[in-house]
């Protein structure tokens, strides 16, 4: 008989599975995630992806890794440090255990540390042998043969077999943190409804882990995090690129425009394509183009046709894109261009994060050519921005460029799924009345009329070559050219009185502000939270709206006596800080294809503030 397993409550826990990009890691932590946003707690997500598509197995450069860290009360981020590594090979063990909390706990599949593996991850002798992992809690699993057993009888190869280990292993981890199987087993049948035999492989897979956790004697204790106290609702788990897929449906219902996208595949903005393709009976139209001109030349059309029009890419996607980028600012025709921003340049890191766009989604287009720039900051608040950045673009007839980038797109986060009467209208006027009608008049808001072709009496030519003022003629006029340049960049300015001034979190004034853009917003919270409960008086702010930015910008940052951006890049934002209103903005940079941990962001607030002690200190 099995003896009765200590239960231990925990307030939070981050786990890593980690193993080849052929062991299923990304479906493993996907499942988690899913089951553990079901059990109610908070929770955040780090996919990460080898840039290989097929690295050889058992090497370093193959290794994928998904990373979560979920709790009882609200979380930021994905965790700066795993409690809990489940390796399925050497590789993996190698590449993650630099990142893991002192006295972590290691479940290693044992069955993988043969000679081979052991010299394709470059060791020389057996890591789960000696003294080199010690300090670390470490438990060691055959997973793969305890799968080929739990499966015998089955007439799948051994291949087949093996691959099912992932669901013992999801299994396993179910059992030591109290997650029920169940929602995975609905998943399994569902996915796998055509392949029973494969269905029934995994499904007793799953089961054959969870009970050994129950049966073996290596697992002493078991865990409980208890759910989260959020508020009521109905909850989902979310990535980033299905929030911005789901925004931009909501959009369309929202200003009854069908939804077109016109898109070519990149990583890692590929995702928002799959997802609307799926919802055709939202009258939502994908077109995959064979490239990125046809991409956003398909979606121009579409805003001429009147429909709500969406393009989707990542960094070098955009830079093909910028010719009609421009040719959507002459035409004033309202285009969403989503950029999942990525490392680069060039093709650079395609299934790592960064956020060094923003100098090119701000400038990098030939002439003075101005377009309204916002980022979401998580990947729910995808959701929203994609509503707005459609707001914004049929309201102000004009492109605009909504960024995120590869870690909110593939990271998760509970959602609150929000009902479409809490939604904002989208108000859209299309011309129908011939009398007065020029294809360059403006209304309030500098907005020329959108008029739909075919529409009675409104036959008008637009395109690339300047035009006059109100009637639209092609116009080599000096002084209207200058006339129509200053006219555009005074409707994107004027987009300022029509977008929330800039929040301060805490003390609106003092020593330090920290100020965030994009996905850095769970890293910053969580490492001011760090030092506001050290004492420190540290405060916080961040940019949804980048291009124009906030009215009172200029004001909040003169309230500080030092400024820190964050950023991963070279420090994009603090240059155009620095230029436009002349303060002394320092940065805080990373480009390593990951997020900020929020200890490092915590490291650097400590010195700035602790530098300013120093400096009072010593003038007294």
């Amino acid at each position: 008989m099995a003896k009765e397993k200590e239960i231990k409550s925990l307030s939070e826990v981050t786990v890593r599975f980690a193993g080849d990009s052929g062991d299923g890691m990304q479906l493993t932590g996907t499942q988690f995630s899913d089951t553990t946003a079901l059990f109610g707690n908070d929770l955040s997500t780090l996919p990460d992806y080898p840039a290989e598509i097929r690295a050889p197995a058992g090497t370093l450069y193959g290794v994928s890794g998904f990373q979560l860290h979920f709790s009882s009360s609200d979380i930021y981020t994905p965790g700066d440090h795993p409690d809990v590594l489940v390796a399925m090979n050497p590789a993996a063990l190698k590449i993650n255990l630099k990142d893991l909390n002192p006295g972590a706990t290691i479940i290693v599949n044992t069955d993988s540390f043969d000679t081979k593996n052991l010299r394709l991850a470059n060791y020389d002798k057996n890591p789960l042998e000696g003294n080199d992992l010690q300090g670390y809690h470490v438990v060691q699993v055959p997973i793969t043969s305890l799968t080929a057993s739990a499966l015998e009888g089955t007439k799948l190869s051994l291949k087949e077999v093996t691959r099912c280990k992932n669901f013992f292993a999801l299994g396993m981890m179910y059992w030591l943190y109290g997650r029920p199987i169940e929602p995975t087993l609905n998943w399994i049948n569902i996915k796998f409804a055509k392949k029973a035999e494969i269905a029934d492989a995994n499904s007793k897979a799953l089961k054959a882990g969870y009970f050994y956790g129950e049966t073996t004697e290596i697992f002493s204790t078991r865990y409980v995090v208890k759910p989260a106290q959020l508020p009521k609702g109905v909850y989902r788990n979310v990535s980033g690129n299905e929030a911005t897929a789901y925004g931009f449906v909501a959009a369309s219902v929202k200003s009854g425009l069908p939804l077109f996208l016109g898109s070519y595949p990149i990583t890692p903005a590929s995702d928002i394509l799959h997802e609307l393709s799926k919802m055709k009976d939202f009258g939502v139209k994908t077109f995959q183009a064979e490239d990125e001109i046809a991409g956003i030349s398909s979606a121009i059309g579409a805003a001429f046709a009147g429909d709500l029009a969406l393009t989707t890419t990542s960094g070098p996607g955009l830079a093909l894109k910028t010719e009609a980028m421009g040719l959507a600012v002459m035409t004033e025709l309202p285009l969403v261009i989503v950029d999942v921003q990525r490392g680069g340049p060039s093709t650079g890191l395609p299934t790592k994060t960064e956020q060094a766009d923003l100098m090119q989604v701000l400038y990098g287009r030939n002439g003075e050519s101005p377009i309204p720039v916002i980022a979401a900051c998580t990947p729910s608040d995808c959701f929203y921005m994609a509503i707005e950045a459609a707001r914004i673009a049929t309201k102000y007839m004009t492109p605009v460029i909504l960024l995120t980038d590869g870690y909110l797109a593939n990271g998760s986060e509970p959602w609150k799924v929000p009902h479409m009467d809490e939604l904002p209208d989208i108000k859209v006027e299309q011309r129908k009345e011939k009398e007065g009608f020029y294809p360059y008049n403006r209304d309030e808001h500098l907005s020329r009329p959108w008029a739909v072709p075919g529409t009675p009496g409104l036959e008008h030519r637009i395109g690339g070559l300047e035009k006059s003022n109100i009637y639209g003629n092609v116009s080599y006029d000096p002084d209207n050219h200058e006339f129509m340049v200053r006219l555009r960049a005074q409707k994107v300015k004027g987009i300022e009185n029509d977008i929330p001034e800039l929040e301060v979190k805490f003390e609106q004034e003092g020593d330090l502000l920290v100020l965030g853009w994009g996905g850095t917003y769970g890293a910053i919270t969580e490492a001011v939270l760090r030092c506001r409960n050290k004492g420190l008086k540290v405060s916080q702010a961040h940019l949804k709206y980048l291009n124009p930015l906030p009215k009172n910008t200029e004001k909040v940052l003169k309230s500080f006596k030092k400024v820190l951006v964050p950023e991963l890049n070279l420090g994009q934002l603090s240059r155009v800080l620095r230029s436009e209103y002349l303060v002394p903005v320092e940065s805080l940079t990373k480009i390593k294809g990951l997020p900020f941990k929020a200890m490092e962001i915590e490291a650097k607030i400590d010195s700035i503030l602790a530098a300013n002690t120093e400096k009072i200190g010593g003038g007294n």
